[in-house]
């Protein structure tokens, strides 16, 4: 009986050391690092994330409000199409636009950086650079059975662009 004894008191040894280990290496691993996520690769707190989407999305909504009061200032005819879209996402669009008639385009980009229109067929429209700067660009559209309308943000561009097709 006395090897039985024996047994029982190296198992109790044996989990002792474990529970110990285990403590140590759980008690450094939430006090490395000095700062929340810092060196441990555990991620930021879930407050930042939500802080810097809430900044853009009121960045956004602020610019798209006033990209959309630039054009509202310069427009004339009737209303075809509009919208308003990221700079890095761009304008890709088929209008329905009729022969005979003839269009205004407007595009306005509030941010940094620069844009690209142009069209397909190219000689719909003028290929052009339209800064960020919130001046207003325009363009008279010669209509074709299809015309495609591409605005591409240069590399590193940020902000709004927004466009108005208006029939003249």
């Amino acid at each position: 009986m006395g090897d039985l004894g024996g047994t029982h008191s190296n198992s109790r040894s044996y989990l002792a050391v474990c529970a110990v280990v285990a403590s140590v290496f759980l008690v450094a691993s939430c006090t490395s690092g000095g700062g929340e996520g810092e060196g441990t690769g555990a991620p930021p707190s879930p407050s930042a994330p939500s802080e810097s989407r809430t900044t853009n999305e009121a960045s956004e909504k602020r610019l798209t409000e006033q990209a959309q009061a630039a054009l509202a200032a310069v427009h004339g005819g009737e209303l075809v199409e509009a919208g308003v879209e990221r700079v890095n996402d761009g304008i890709h669009t088929e209008p329905t636009l009729s022969e005979g008639r003839t269009y205004r385009l407007n595009v306005v980009c509030f941010g940094s950086g620069s844009a690209r229109l142009t069209f397909v067929p190219a000689s719909s429209g003028t290929a052009t650079k339209v800064p960020c700067d919130q001046s207003v660009a325009q363009q008279r559209i010669t209509m074709h059975k299809r015309v495609h309308i591409d605005v591409d943000g240069a590399e590193g561009s940020t902000g709004m662009i927004a466009w108005r097709i208006d029939a003249i």
